[in-house]
């Protein structure tokens, strides 16, 4: 697997109707080369269809979709030179491991030798090299996956897609197979574009996050900045957890702003708004509770629960009620006790009211 050829991805103005239904409006993105893009969102938000829309499973009713700089609008799907890893694997159940991955490189024409050494490569790539022999149904979930990526890889695409990878995977298999498919694409430097619903997987492994949400662009940029600096609600609240509390901009400082919450006063990041009434996204992890003195806001615990390495409480404060993580756990605060309320300005975000 030396001859990685990255390709770019552009959708120009695409839109795709279903019966009258526009389930991409008008969609414009830019994947460049060497990059993990994901796709992100809840169901129903279009993130699949574009990806259908790049393997050529569909085809767009209006705009343009290029790869690598070629014009693949109306090309079928196996001249795209693109392979795709599906949620299921789709490994077919009478072929051992090895076969699998020799599969597409045989459909495609390659001479029988290059193609047994293309997949012998493979297996190694995913280390699975001693389980070529073995049928699907003998490997975990996790090695079945790895054979899944192995075989789209071996094709040398420009592009790789994914398809909700490790939706059929438990938790521990997840933060593994994610781990080893994010290595796998810096090590070779391959594009991917990948698709999930799941918040935490795309932190994980991106350079990039579209967020999208009917069909449109949300918010994109580095994991970082969406997280860290929402441009609405829905970004702030479907990146992780976060409490939407109304706030005061009283005066702009540089790029910062000052905010009043409450009866404290915050310097923030100012994300572009301007002075007046906004809302702030507090991380519920950047909240700490103590008891009841002098502090930011004085609440009563409403609701705790304890979850081996946190504990969750709602606090019910003036502000309303709010999320709190705590992960210290050095003491449960009991029902019913009042507390005092402390943000950590790091996971205080500014959007425009």
């Amino acid at each position: 697997m030396t001859r990685v050829t990255a390709g770019s991805v552009v959708f120009e103005q695409v839109t795709k109707r279903f019966a009258g239904f526009d389930a991409i409006p008008n969609l414009s993105l830019t994947v460049e080369p060497g990059t993990l893009v994901t796709l992100l969102g809840p169901s129903g938000c279009g993130k699949t269809t574009t990806l259908r829309l790049l393997a050529g499973l569909e085809h767009p009713t209006s705009g343009r979709i290029l790869i690598g700089g070629k014009d693949v609008t109306q090309l079928p799907a196996n001249e795209r030179d693109v392979a795709m890893v599906f949620q299921s694997y789709a490994l077919f159940p009478h072929m051992s491991a090895l076969d699998n991955i020799l599969y597409g490189l045989q459909a495609s024409g390659m001479n029988k030798r290059e193609a047994q050494d293309r997949a012998r490569e493979g297996l190694k790539l995913v280390g699975l090299e001693t389980q070529g022999n073995r049928l699907p149904s003998e490997l975990s979930g996790g090695q079945q996956q790895r054979i899944a990526v192995a075989r789209a890889l071996v094709l040398e695409p420009q592009v790789l897609l994914l398809d909700e990878p490790l939706s059929n995977l438990d938790e521990r298999l997840r933060r593994r197979v994610r781990t080893d498919i994010r290595d796998l694409q810096q090590r070779l430097g391959f594009t991917a574009v990948y698709v999930t619903h799941d918040q935490e997987e795309a932190l994980a492994v991106s350079d990039k996050i579209i967020v999208m949400k009917e069909g449109d662009i949300a918010q994109q940029g580095a994991p970082e900045s969406l997280y860290h600096a929402p441009n609405s609600v829905f970004i702030a609240d479907f990146m992780g957890e976060a409490n939407i509390l109304p706030c005061e901009v009283e005066q702009l400082e540089g790029s910062d702003a000052w905010v009043r919450l409450g009866s404290q006063r915050y310097r923030v990041r100012g994300n572009g708004v301007q002075p007046g009434t906004a809302q702030l996204s507090v991380r519920p992890q950047f909240i700490t509770l103590r008891e009841e003195g002098a502090g930011a806001l004085r609440g009563e615990v409403t609701h705790c629960t304890w979850l081996g390495d946190h504990i969750e409480y709602e606090v019910a404060t003036e502000l309303g009620s709010l999320f709190i993580v705590d992960a210290h756990m050095e003491q449960q605060l009991p029902l019913n006790s009042a507390v005092a309320i402390d943000f950590k300005p790091q996971g205080l975000a500014l959007i425009a009211g």
